[in-house]
């Protein structure tokens, strides 16, 4: 866990239509849900908030202050304006220190530069960089990280049972949708799951090159007949002209 992050929320009675004129005026609208309480329509400075969701994202709780009532949250969803691309409402979760929660932290690899397979000239990639994990709100992780030190040779990966997890949090497992035996040992562990692997900087440029070769392909469709083409490309004109209207 980092920084206790503390965030004043003021309840908000303006809504629909009329919250455009509330964000004009710097102010971010929001909500604050969960078991046990009806919502909260909620308000606070735009800075303050953005700074708050820069600081917690989706994965740490926030303790909020709702005109002087104390509540432990977290940000369950927060919209964003795609031609503005700020905040445009943000979602409160309320939860209990004591009861776990799940949410999706980083993962990060430590030692960059220090192993022996970096030193060779060898690239590490990560492939995973998100992963769900389960732990009572105030033992959320900011990260799960794990260390790429012992990497030495080409083909070596690391796995999420690589990581050492503080005590208290576990990662989710999700159901993969098939039937497993109680005594089925193949049975897929969410620690089997690859972060990041090594390669040889050659063969990692031919795997680029080939998986942009398949999108290509996969894009690259000619039309059966070129008339019936033609004719699908003069219809498409002629409804945007109709739009246009």
């Amino acid at each position: 866990m980092g920084d206790k992050i503390n965030l004043k929320l003021a309840k908000r009675d303006v809504h629909g239509k009329k919250v455009k004129k509330l964000r004009s005026e710097g102010q971010l609208p929001g909500v604050v849900y969960g078991p046990g309480m009806d919502p909260v329509s909620v308000q606070a400075e735009y800075n303050v908030v953005a700074k708050a969701y820069k600081q917690a994202g989706t994965h740490a709780p926030v303790h909020l202050d709702i005109d002087g009532k104390k509540r432990i949250a977290m940000i369950k969803e927060a919209e964003i304006d795609p031609t503005r691309n700020e905040l445009s409402h943000v979602s409160f979760h309320a939860v209990k220190a004591t009861d776990p929660v799940v949410a999706e932290v980083p993962v990060r690899l430590t030692g960059e530069g220090e192993s022996e397979a970096e030193k060779a000239g060898l690239i590490i990639l990560q492939a995973l960089d998100k992963v769900e994990v389960r732990a009572l709100p105030m033992d959320l992780p900011d990260a799960v990280e794990i260390s790429t030190v012992e990497l030495k040779e080409a083909g070596e990966k690391l796995t999420l049972g690589d990581a050492k997890l503080p005590e208290g949090v576990e990662f989710v497992l999700h159901d993969d949708g098939h039937h497993h035996d109680e005594e089925d040992e193949e049975r897929p562990s969410v620690t089997d799951q690859m972060v990041a692997s090594v390669w040889e900087p050659a063969a990692l440029q031919a795997a680029n090159e080939a998986a942009a070769g398949d999108d290509e392909d996969e894009s690259d469709v000619p039309a059966e007949n070129g008339e019936e083409s033609d004719e699908a490309e003069g219809e498409t004109e002629t409804t945007d002209e109709s739009k246009d209207d």
